[in-house]
């Protein structure tokens, strides 16, 4: 770095040291001074950096100065947030301001718009009114000023040869509409022009379209590509269920409303404000004018008509015949559909559906069938239920689609409730009933599909059952609120809450048998099931019946599964047997035996105990006898009736391959102390054992088996050739 000198540091000599004079930011004002040079209008960053290091006398001077306008940049950060913060409330306050003064200035349009549509009437009422008093004076007025015409054509079309001309026009540019749109002598064209279409959810531009306002409907056509002012049919709707919504503009997005057509809606963009504006006001006065002129309609065609005077008749019985025929016939053509209610039914239906308003819809409903119910069947009655049954079908779509199962299956069964009790009391009973139990379906498929399945099998079988059967017990009871007063429904609740139950039993069995379960942990998962499944007793609802229906294939086999492995090990020990004496080694394991032996029944087993820890038995009989009574406990968690003769027939089975054993080795032995030992096990199978498995089985089933019975008391189950040396078993 270069010298500098000390009038270009701004040092003054004999200062003791200098006094930096161009940066001084100490105290008593440096720091305003610099605060002001800041502040000014002409700063210029670049000059000021460039001059400060000029100036500058080495890093410590440029340091400090940093310092200082980091100082000065904090000092005012936090005056500004403490200005900011007191000023907070004003800015809360003020913004609330602001919105009450746009709600007013909302309803203040509102009200004006409906004082000016209260004028507009009573204008054209008086202007009706004087047409019929002076019928020149209207067919002058009317060929003045025609209200129906476009705004392009006012002034050059003013007769209605004109406005059909125009209408004809129409129908050469747009292709396809010529079938949908006949002529017709009270049909024009009131206004059309060019706008854009607009996607309703994702607001990307979809096409440009023409449309044709008549004087009741509106045409939509999109521009052939090829042919210039050529079009071609897109939709068309009538302006008794259309409505105009303004749409705010949102820049980019401006100069756009909305049509809703339900249960659709379309979002088109005019070419300018003004545009937008004369197809708000015109489509306004368009379906304003139509309402009028089919309110006159309708108060047309409900006065009396005199009836033709008939020819006179001498018979004097006539007259009373007359007269009794006069009356009901002049109560059968009157019938008052001017009421303001009734005018506006069709589109306060159409405001309810909308709006989700279903309640009130079939409120309006109820009113109109309890106002016709008595009143003949006219032909302004018959249109008037026409548009009904139009609104009718779609509440009931709109209905239908509530409780579809596509839609969100949260909430449980109480969330159907409202679209449930609306289709009821349209008296579509029936399939609310159906709705209702599908929704449902899907609602129990999906929480079994949600359920993660654990490690454990019996953990994960506790789940399913309480998420399944509360789900059951939940929808029977909204069933029973909701269906109370129609008896015919409860059987397809029957039909439902069988599918139901076999849609987890489906979920069950792939849990418990098809993973190849031990018999115990099977036998717990199915007490827990039936556990559940008691609960619908709370209701009146017994399902045990379908659940064992349901798992009596898969509960058969595996029991003969377990039954086959019972019967493999045995033979596997029985061909290892060497018919000798248990030794357990220890007191400790002989004091097990006993108790795995009481638990079994056997409570005799101490006379089979010998010295120190001999047991007097073979080790196969023990172990028969031990695996017999467990296989015999569990499949008695499992029996129901049609389950009898499978436990029966594999217990016979299971008790065979011993007995058969020991009468085969009984047979064969020569040494007579092994024989006496055999004798001596054969003893404990006949004597002790079978007829715990008897008393046993008859105290799980309630009943004794004969069978059993039988096995017991014969001396030999089997007669073997004494001469043969192999089992046949």
């Amino acid at each position: 770095r270069g010298a500098v000198s000390p009038v270009a540091a701004g040092r003054v000599p004999g200062g003791g040291g200098g006094c930096d004079m161009a940066l001084s930011l100490g105290e008593g004002g440096g720091g305003s001074r610099l605060r002001r040079q800041l502040e000014s209008g002409g700063f210029a960053a670049g000059e000021y950096v460039k001059q400060l290091s000029q100036q500058s006398d080495g890093d410590r001077d440029l340091q400090e100065h940093r310092q200082r306008i980091q100082a000065l940049s904090e000092e005012t950060a936090q005056s500004l947030k403490r200005n900011v913060y007191q000023n907070y409330r004003q800015f809360i306050e003020t913004a609330r301001e602001i919105s009450y003064l746009e709600s007013e200035m909302y309803q203040l349009s509102h009200i004006l718009t409906e004082q000016k549509g209260i004028m507009e009437a009573v204008t054209q009422a008086l202007l009706l009114q004087a047409d019929r008093d002076d019928p020149a004076l209207g067919a002058r007025r009317a060929a003045a000023a025609d209200p129906f015409l476009p705004l392009s054509t006012k002034d050059a079309a003013a007769n209605e040869e004109g406005r059909q001309r125009t209408l004809t026009t129409l129908l050469e540019k747009v292709e396809g509409c010529r079938d949908l749109l006949p002529e017709s002598p009270g049909k024009y064209l009131v206004y059309n022009g060019d706008l854009v279409e607009y996607d309703a959810d994702h607001m990307a531009q979809i096409q440009r379209v023409h449309a044709f306002l008549m004087n009741d409907c509106l045409l939509v056509a999109t521009a052939l590509p090829n042919r210039r002012g050529a079009y071609r049919y897109d939709a068309l709707y009538p302006l008794d269920g259309l409505a105009v919504v303004n749409v705010k503009d949102n820049p980019p997005m401006k100069d756009m409303f909305k049509l809703l057509m339900f249960p659709e809606s379309r979002i088109f963009q005019a070419e300018n404000a003004k545009i937008k504006k004369e197809w708000l006001e015109v489509l306004e006065e368009t379906k304003r004018n139509r309402a009028l002129s089919e309110k006159r309609r309708l108060e047309q065609e409900a006065l009396p008509r005199p009836a033709p005077t008939p020819p006179e008749s001498t018979n004097p019985f006539d007259e009373d015949e007359e007269e009794e025929e006069d009356e009901p016939s002049t109560e059968e053509e009157v019938v008052d559909l001017s009421l303001e209610w009734i005018q506006e039914l069709p589109e306060d239906l159409d405001v309810c559906i909308a709006q989700r308003d279903f309640e009130g819809a079939v409120d309006l409903l109820d009113k109109l069938n309890e106002y016709l119910a008595d009143k003949p069947v006219s032909q302004p009655v018959k249109e008037l239920r026409a548009k009904v049954d139009e609104r009718v079908r779609q509440l009931t779509d709109v209905l239908v689609f509530e409780l579809s199962p596509d839609r969100s299956l949260r909430g449980g069964p109480r969330a159907t409730r409202r679209a449930v009790s609306q289709l009821i009391r349209l008296g579509q009973s029936t399939k609310a009933c159906e709705l209702f139990l599908k929704n449902r379906a899907a609602a129990v498929q999906t929480a079994i599909r949600q359920l993660r399945i654990e490690g454990a099998t019996l953990l994960y079988i506790h789940k399913l059952c309480h998420v399944f059967f509360t789900s059951l017990l939940e929808t029977a009871r909204e069933f029973e609120t909701d269906f109370a007063g129609n008896n015919g429904c409860y059987s397809a609740f029957v039909v439902w809450a069988r599918s139901s139950m076999r849609m987890f039993v489906d979920a069950f069995s792939k849990q418990v048998f098809d993973s190849k379960e031990s018999l115990s942990t099977a036998a717990e998962c199915v007490k827990v099931a039936k556990e559940h499944c008691k609960q619908l007793s709370e209701i009146g609802l017994d399902l045990t019946f379908i659940i064992h229906a349901l798992l009596v294939k898969d509960i058969k086999g595996a029991l003969q599964s377990y039954k086959d492995i019972i019967i493999e090990a045995t033979k596997h020990r029985n061909s290892e047997e060497m018919w000798r004496k248990m030794n357990l080694m220890t007191p400790e394991a002989l004091g097990k035996l006993r108790e795995e032996m009481r638990s079994c029944g056997v409570g005799n087993f101490d006379q089979y105990t010998g010295d120190d820890c001999w047991v007097n038995l073979s080790y196969t009989v023990v172990a028969f006898t031990k695996q017999t009574m467990a296989f015999l406990e569990e499949a008695l968690k499992l029996y129901f009736p049609e389950l009898h003769m499978v436990l029966l027939e594999s217990l016979v089975e299971i008790i065979l391959v011993a007995v058969q054993h020991v009468d085969y080795s009984l047979r064969c032995e020569q040494d007579p102390e092994k024989k006496a030992f055999i004798r001596q096990n054969a003893s404990f199978l006949y004597e002790t054992v079978l007829p715990v498995v008897e008393k046993r089985f008859e105290e799980g089933v309630g009943k004794p088996a004969k069978q059993l019975q039988d096995l017991r008391n014969a001396s030999r189950l089997m007669r073997v050739n004494p001469e043969s040396t192999t089992s046949v078993v």
